[in-house]
C-alpha cells in the first residue's frame, strides 16, 4: 500500500491512507454492523514524530487496517505518540485504550467528558441509564422495553475499555509536533466534551462528529445526561462559525471543502426541524414519542416503528431535545406527571 492523493471521486470508506495536506493524512477504519460504514483517523507528522486524531473501534479488523495504513508511511502502531480524541464514542476512543495497553501511547480528550467516561467505567452500572431516564421523560417505556432486549440487559460488559486518558485536553492552542499547533476547541452537544482541532496554518479542521458533509449528528448520546444538548449543539455550530472557514476534515465522510458551508446547512436543518417538532403538538402529540411517531426519519422519511430499538432510541431522545429548547425558548409550555414531560403550544 501507498499513500495516495485525497480525491473526492472515490468511495470515502474505501480502505487506504489518503494525502488530505502536507503531513496529514486519512486513515478509514471499518465499523461493525454500522450504517455510518467506517470512520475516519487522522495521522499527522513530521517524519519523526505521530500523533493521532481519534483511534477508532477496538476490533481487530479495524487494528490491522491501521497498522497497514500507518506502514505505508514508515510508521508503526508503537510509534504514535499521542492519541489527540475528539470524543469519547467507542469508535474513537477504543483502539486507543487497547494500542496504549500494548504499546504505552498515549491518550488525550478533552475534560468535559470526565463524568461520561467515568459511568462507562462502572461495572455495575449501564452507560444508557441516562437515555433509558430521556426515554421514561418521553414517555416512550415501549422503545425502553424494546431497548432492554436490544442491549441485553442493564449490566455493563464492557466496563474495562473505558479507562482514563493520561490528559485532559482544554480549550488553547498546544503544540502537537515541532513547527505545528493546534487549536483545541470544545464543542459539546454531540457529547458534553467533544472537541474540534484547528489547524489555522494548514487550512484544517478535524471536526470529529460535530460537523459532518452528509449526517446531523446525534445529540446528547452519552452516558451523562445535559439539561439542553440542543442548545448546546447549536451554539457550538455558531461558534464555529464565527471561526475562519476551513477545509473540513471529519470522522465520516468525504474531506470537504468548507466547515462554515455545512454548519449553514446543519443550522438551517435543526430550524426546520424545530418547526415540524412544533407542528407535530398541532397534529395531536403531547410528549417527545408522540411526536417523534408523526415525523420521518433518515433520508427515506421512515416512521419511528419502522427503525431498530437503538436508533428508536436515537430519534425520540432527539425529539426531546427540540422539545425542550422550545420550551425553554419559551415557544412552547411544558408540564411533567407521573414524570412524563408534556408539551402543548403557548
Amino acid at each position: 500500500m501507498e499513500p495516495v492523493a485525497e480525491d473526492a471521486t472515490r468511495p470515502w470508506a474505501e480502505p487506504g491512507i489518503y494525502e488530505v495536506a502536507s503531513g496529514v493524512y486519512r486513515i478509514p477504519l471499518p465499523l461493525p454492523n454500522d450504517g455510518l460504514r467506517a470512520v475516519n483517523v487522522y495521522a499527522i507528522t513530521d517524519g519523526s514524530e505521530l500523533v493521532m486524531i481519534d483511534s477508532g473501534w477496538a476490533l481487530q479488523e479495524a487494528r490491522d487496517q491501521l497498522e497497514v495504513s500507518l506502514k505505508a508511511i514508515g510508521a508503526g502502531l508503537g510509534d504514535v505518540s499521542r492519541f489527540l480524541v475528539t470524543h469519547v464514542h467507542r469508535d474513537h476512543y477504543t483502539q486507543a485504550v487497547v494500542l496504549r495497553r500494548e504499546f504505552g501511547n498515549r491518550i488525550a480528550l478533552g475534560e468535559h467528558e470526565r463524568t461520561s467516561l467515568e459511568i462507562a467505567a462502572m461495572p455495575d452500572g449501564s452507560p444508557i441509564n441516562a437515555q433509558i431516564e430521556q426515554l421514561h421523560q418521553a414517555g416512550a417505556d415501549p422503545v425502553v422495553a424494546e431497548l432492554r432486549k436490544f442491549f441485553g440487559g442493564a449490566r455493563n460488559t464492557e466496563a474495562d475499555i473505558w479507562e482514563m486518558p493520561d490528559e485532559w485536553l482544554t480549550t488553547g492552542r498546544r503544540t502537537v509536533l515541532e513547527g505545528r499547533a493546534l487549536d483545541v476547541v470544545h464543542t459539546p452537544g454531540h457529547t458534553a466534551g467533544h472537541v474540534v482541532f484547528d489547524d489555522g496554518a494548514a487550512g484544517l479542521m478535524f471536526t470529529g462528529d460535530h460537523v459532518l458533509p452528509h449526517i446531523t449528528p446525534s445529540i446528547g448520546f452519552h452516558p451523562a445526561s445535559a439539561e439542553l444538548p440542543l442548545r448546546d449543539f447549536l451554539d457550538s455550530l455558531r461558534l464555529v462559525r464565527g471561526m475562519p472557514d476551513r477545509r473540513m476534515l471529519p470522522a465520516h465522510g468525504p474531506v470537504s471543502p468548507s466547515v462554515h458551508a455545512r454548519v449553514d446547512e446543519l443550522l438551517a436543518h435543526h430550524e426546520d426541524r424545530l418547526d415540524k417538532v412544533a407542528k407535530t403538538l398541532s397534529e395531536g402529540a403531547s410528549t417527545a414519542y408522540e411526536s417523534a411517531r408523526k415525523l420521518g426519519w433518515t433520508r427515506r422519511q421512515r416512521k419511528l416503528d419502522e427503525l431498530d430499538p437503538f436508533n428508536q432510541m436515537l430519534a425520540v431522545t432527539e425529539t426531546k431535545a427540540h422539545l425542550d429548547l422550545l420550551a425553554h425558548q419559551g415557544k412552547l409550555k411544558m408540564s411533567e406527571v407521573d414524570g412524563v414531560r408534556h408539551y402543548t403550544r403557548g
